[in-house]
Formats: structure tokens, sequence, C-alpha cells
């Protein structure tokens, strides 16, 4: 056990050492689960929007979960990289890619020698589209998730469905059991759709949703929802530091998305506007009642992930009026899908947790405008020079057999064919990388397989590090540099590192079973599903790491 681990430990005895024993009664017994659980992650959510928004916010979204619920203040993603894909995983299986296997969203598969999806699954086809492109599930995630456990624990009674604009963001937290994950296909047909690893066919609700045009209704003018001069916690809306949509020059609202969307992929264009989560929001108060969740005292589950602030922050920025208007509007649906989920399951009947995948880096170029050290790296360069270098030194080529995710893996063919040493190899990189200007730190597979690291960024690799599909050669970015493949200024932003910018995110409990408070105890995103696991009295996913959070549950 690690110091940081007891001292952990200690603080929540003695967190709990002045709360009253409760009188047990027939109102107050163990494991009196909610009808319905509804797990929430706001895509590349840095936890400072909850600051920096929070006059702006309504009563009725995250201040009501703040103010009536348990707000953690210092709650942490503790791996790398932090990507949508390995950051929806750890969220629902309580552990990191260490354990459940999703590395990113796309990885080089060493055992087939080609990049793999995380949820690509070539065994499937779409339903509800004839894309070749749609066909997902989550066969690549090797251990269970909380609602797999919700499954097996009520018998297959309980009934768990994901949603989310992203494939990948509905079905990682839907898990290997669920009774449906939907997604959105924009391009020219604009609708949620599944594949045949749920079923065969869209279920009626989902046919109706479709039908309804709901999707169509979003393509119209995208403008501020309060007048642009009172985004006074944003910068200038005119700047040289956001990418915009193609087909507007200058990148400032308004935005017309009807105008623009046959240059930005369609329906797609939704997606990277402040009316995406709208449109999710939408379908998951249509899931309430298509699929009748928190109906019995049976728990049900629903997934939920807003994925439109990240594909908002790539384009515009975390400093942008655009995000600002994004997160204002979310705030807007987020207040009536709680006011859905007051008169269809019942206030008080039901249990929320929000949190985010990732959080997100200044832009680069902006901060260095202010003097702050950022940069941008060039990782075509670097693989040409490790190849030169190797070349040299070793007399042989092909010894590297892709470079990606800031990891080196070797053709351990090669090695043996000209009869060179792994570790070898690994330290001559080890020497050679670190003293590229915009690489911090330099990691080799022997360390994360023989060191123990219990803090820092070692842990963060470690705990990311799969023994089986992880590379050899590791490299840590400097702060505030982010991987882009030209000199050019990279535009909006972006993240993937073991930095703050990306590893602090919200964390918000709120319903069922939850005390109001908060907390700035450090926390990590995997003590999330075995504080609701505790609270429903269900075995913790197979996988599991985190720890229980005592103080949250009433």
């Amino acid at each position: 056990m690690t110091l940081f681990s007891i001292l952990k430990k200690t603080a929540l005895i003695l967190s709990l050492a002045f709360i009253p024993a409760p009188c047990m009664s027939q109102e107050n017994k163990p494991y009196k689960s909610p009808k319905l659980v509804v797990g929430i992650v706001v895509d590349q959510m840095r936890y400072d929007y909850i600051t920096r928004f929070y006059n702006r916010f309504g009563e009725g979204g995250f201040k009501r979960m703040i103010k009536e619920g348990y707000n953690f203040k210092n709650s942490h993603f503790n791996y790398v990289p932090t990507f949508t894909g390995p950051g929806h995983a750890s969220i629902f299986t309580g552990t990191t890619p260490q354990n459940h296997g999703i590395m990113s969203n796309d990885w080089y598969d060493r055992l087939s020698k080609k990049v793999v999806y995380c949820v690509g699954d070539s065994l499937v086809k779409p339903v509800g589209s004839d894309s070749p492109f749609e066909k997902m599930s989550p066969r690549r995630l090797k251990t269970t998730t909380i609602t797999d456990q919700n499954r097996l624990h009520t018998q297959m009674k309980g009934k768990t469905i994901g949603i989310g604009i992203k494939d990948r963001g509905a079905i990682l937290p839907a898990g290997h059991t669920a009774n449906g994950a939907y997604w959105f296909r924009g391009k020219d047909e604009g609708k949620w759709i599944t594949s045949t690893y749920y079923r065969n066919e869209l279920p009626g609700w989902v046919k109706r949703f479709n039908n309804s045009d709901q999707a169509a209704s979003y393509l119209k003018v995208w403008n501020t929802l309060y007048d642009i001069n009172t985004y006074t916690e944003s910068g200038s809306d005119q700047n040289a530091f956001e990418k915009g949509f193609k087909g507007k020059k200058a990148v400032t609202f308004p935005y017309d998305l009807a105008k623009l969307k046959d240059q930005n992929g369609g329906f797609d264009i939704i997606k990277s506007s402040g009316y995406g989560n709208s449109l999710t929001a939408d379908f998951a108060i249509a899931a309430i009642d298509g699929e009748q969740l928190g109906a019995d005292d049976i728990t049900d589950f629903l997934t939920v992930s807003f994925s439109s602030t990240d594909a908002v922050g790539h384009k515009f920025g975390v400093n942008s009026k655009e995000i600002q208007d994004t997160y204002l509007r979310l705030d807007q649906d987020l207040e009536r899908f709680f006011k859905a989920l007051d008169t269809k399951v019942g206030k008080g009947q039901y249990t929320v947790f929000l949190t985010s995948d990732h959080g997100a880096i200044h832009v680069p170029s902006y901060l260095k405008t202010l003097n702050i050290p950022s940069g941008y790296f060039n990782r075509y360069q670097l693989k040409s020079k490790i190849n030169d270098f190797i070349k040299e030194r070793f007399k042989a080529d092909g010894l590297i057999e892709n470079m990606s995710i800031n990891q080196l893996f070797f053709n351990y063919k090669a090695l043996r064919k000209h009869n060179i040493d792994r570790k070898e190899l690994e330290d001559a990189l080890l020497d050679y990388v670190i003293l590229n200007e915009h690489i911090h730190k330099v990691y080799t597979r022997s360390q994360m397989e023989s060191a123990q690291y219990t803090s820092g960024i070692g842990a963060l690799l470690q705990n990311g590090f799969n023994q089986k599909y992880s590379g050899d050669v590791f490299f840590i970015l400097n702060p505030s540099t982010i991987s882009h493949s030209s000199s050019t200024a990279f535009k909006g932003s972006t993240h993937g590192s073991g930095m703050a910018y990306d590893t602090h995110v919200p964390l918000l409990f709120y319903g069922h079973g939850i005390k109001q408070g908060s907390t700035t105890l450090k926390t990590y995103i995997t003590d999330i599903v075995p504080t609701i696991s505790a609270l429903l009295g269900i075995a913790f996913p197979n996988g599991a790491t985190g720890d229980v959070l005592p103080f949250v549950l009433d």
C-alpha cells in the first residue's frame, strides 16, 4: 500500500468517525436501490468549466447537482493516455487500460499487425444504416462494467441502455450485456443506429424518433444563447486560434448550419455545434419512455455521453465563445433532462453521476502570446530521425514496427534476425529520444515491467501500460505541448496527456442515496463504480481497482 493510499484511507476513516450510526428501519435498509442509475459523461470537460461558467448556469442543471448532491473538486484520471475510448471504459469498469485493455481510441495491435479501433468489430453489421463504417461492439473491452454487474445481479432483469453521439461513448459504458447501445450516424442520414451485436432491428421508439426529423430541426443558425457581449468568461470571438467550419471564412458567431452542412459532413455538423448535446438529450428522454426505464423496483441503467463538447473544443478551443455557449446550452439540456427524470421516474427515485472522459489543453499558440511555455511536436520528424539513428547505430532497418500514441513498437522478428537485444535497443532509444526539445521524459517496457511507480507521470504511464498490447518505448511531451503533424500552429484544443489540464475533471453525484456536500480530497475516476456498486449492493466489476468513497453515500 502506498503512502497516498494510507493517507486517503485515514482521511476517509476520520470523515466517518463523527457520523452517527443510522437507525435501521424498513425505510432505511442497506442497498435500497434506486429505480434508475444515470451515468453521464461530458466529453472533454475540464473541471474549471464548472467554476468559470458557474454564475451563468441556471438552477436546474449543474447547480442542482452541486447544491443538492456531492461535488468532488479534485477528481483525476490516474493513467495516460487521456482519450475518449479509455476514458469511458475506465469510468464504467473502475479500472485503467492496464486491465480493461482499451488502450486509446485507435491503437496498433502488435498481434494482428494493424491499427484497430476501440469498438470496431468486423463480425457485426450496422442496424439502421447501410454504412460499412458502423460495425461496432464492445468486444475489445476485456473486463466487465458496472452495467454488466447490475445485469448479472438482477438476473438480467435490470435494463441497460447506452446513448452517445459517438459510438464509443455509447458502447463502452453500456458494457457487454446491454439491452441496447445507440449512436448517431451523421453524413447524409441523420439517424440513431446500433449494430447486430445488440439486435437485428431498431426498436419502434428509435424508428419513431428517427422518422420525426428531430435531427434535421437542428440544421439551423447557431448563435449565442445570450448577448455575446455578456460572455466575459471567454476570450474574443475573433482570434487566430480557432479552426471553425469549412465554408465560413470568419470564425465568429453566428453559424448557419444548414448553409454550411454540405461542406462539413452533412448531419455531422450538428455534432460540432451547441445543438449536438440537445439532440442527445432529446434521444435520452425518448429512451426513458421507449424502454420503460425506472418503471419498477429493479434497478435499470441509462448511460449518456454528451460528445459535442469535445467536438466544439477541438474546433474552437477551451477559451472560445463557442465552448462557453455550448456549456450554457448543455446546462439547459441537463435541466430539462432532470425534469423528465423527475416526472417519468420520480424525484428521489434515481441516482445520477456526472463526470468527463478527459480534460483539454489551452491552445499552445495562444499560450505563447502570454509567454507561457508551450509548443508543437512533429511526430513524423522524430520518427524519421529515429530510423536514421537506428540505421547508423545498429546497422539495420525495420526495427521499429509502429510509432503511435507516443509509443514505439519494436519489430521483434527483425530484432531476432539481426541478433539485437531488446533492452539494448530500449536503452539506446531512451538516451536518444530524451534529447528532443519537446520531450519531457522517456520510459521503457523493461521499466514498466520491473519497477513499481507509486506517483508522478511514471505511475500514470504504468496504469495505462498493458503488457500484451503496449509498446516498448514511451515518451512524455513537455507541459502544454501537443503532437501535431506539421510545423504550422494547431488550432483548437486537444488532450491525451497526464498533465492536470487533461486529468482534472468534474465528478458530481446526485439523487437517491447521495449526501449533500463537497470535498477537495484527491479522488480518481476509478472510484466511481465501486461507490455506485456499494450503493446498489452489487459485485464490483471484475477488474475494478478503485476505492469506495463512503462519505458520499447516505
